[in-house]
């Protein structure tokens, strides 16, 4: 589709990336609880204009190996399988209360949310990690393959940030008496993660 390899895959990587616990969930969750629904949409709405910033500063990296040395290219796709496998383990591996939580104020919780994904320096590592693996260089276009990749994670963040909202104004309560459930989602998209990776890995 598009010269995206496997859009299922690409669609199912991306929402599982969303699950991972990180800065962008704990902003939703803190701005939610300061100002709920509205609260946790903005804020939503921060990590997308964020992550677009971020994505397209990766996809000028990208596009330029991918035009200059196609075989460098291909190693990036392995290193990024690599990582994804990586990030699976180290989330296995992560021990409870690790998480720093985040100091969210009472409104403007949009441009919190903003500089918190666009200063986390991780993210623009990962996106030039991801991105290679789903570009099929034979039917590659260009911006538009990197145009629909980026419209299809801003749309998946927006449901996300929709869902993850509602839950923590829904199960608010539940899940401070119950703080195990985060763990065992954590280590679940773990474990999913590294199948991810070796799965990439195989299919190179």
């Amino acid at each position: 589709m598009l010269g995206i390899a496997d859009y299922g895959a690409f669609v199912l990587a991306v929402w599982l990336f969303l699950m991972v616990p990180g800065p962008g969930n704990l902003a939703i969750i803190a701005s939610t609880g300061h100002g709920g629904m509205r609260g946790g949409l903005a804020a939503t709405l921060g990590i997308v204009l964020a992550d677009q910033v971020l994505l397209w500063l990766a996809v000028a990296g990208v596009a330029a190996l991918l035009a200059a040395h196609p075989g460098v290219f291909q190693a990036v796709q392995w290193l990024g399988a690599i990582y994804l496998a990586w990030l699976g383990i180290r989330m296995l591996l992560a021990r409870p209360g690790g998480s720093k939580v985040l100091d969210i104020q009472p409104r403007q919780f949009a441009m919190q949310a903003f500089w918190i994904t666009l200063l986390n320096p991780k993210a623009i590592v990962f996106y030039m990690a991801f991105f290679p693996l789903f570009v099929q260089p034979a039917t590659h276009r260009g911006l538009t393959t990197f145009a629909a990749m980026a419209v299809t994670i801003a749309g998946l963040t927006l449901l996300y940030g929709a869902i993850a909202a509602w839950l923590t104004r829904a199960l608010a309560g539940r899940m401070r008496r119950h703080p195990r459930w985060g763990q065992g989602l954590e280590k679940l998209a773990g474990v999913a993660l590294v199948a991810f990776g070796i799965k990439l890995a195989l299919g190179r």
